[in-house]
């Protein structure tokens, strides 16, 4: 299972582009697979400014443009599409009972997150 990204779009590790990023993930994709790795693709989690400002470094539209080429990516790869994004979200933002800072999954938060994390895993295992 791969999960990145939200980190990145915040630029703690440098600038951060829709293609580096994109770049990023088709590498590791590609490194499994030629180790005979089935691939689960995880979405970017939602964020909110519910109890601080997460969105002025990560921006929403940018979650959801990054989510939407990591679920078409897996598409045509073969891969597992794993869509935390629309479980934990209400619009655009987190649910505040899945948060604890606007941007971390709270305990709840990662119980939807595992139970669809089992599923998508035991379907890239079929």
């Amino acid at each position: 299972m791969i999960q990145a990204g939200l980190n990145d779009l915040a630029g703690y590790a440098g600038p951060a582009t829709e293609g580096t990023m994109s770049d990023h993930f088709i590498s590791m994709v590609e490194l499994a697979k030629f180790n005979g790795i089935r691939v689960v693709l995880a979405s970017l989690t939602p964020i909110c400014d519910c109890y601080t400002n997460q969105t002025a470094r990560r921006p929403q539209g940018r979650i959801i443009g990054m989510n939407g080429w990591l679920k078409a990516y897996a598409a045509r790869g073969g891969s597992v599409y794993l869509d935390y994004y629309s479980a934990l979200a209400e619009g655009r933002n987190m649910k505040k009972e899945y948060t604890v800072d606007g941007l971390l999954p709270n305990d709840a938060g990662y119980e939807v997150m595992a139970a669809l994390a089992e599923k998508a895993i035991a379907e890239a295992l079929r």
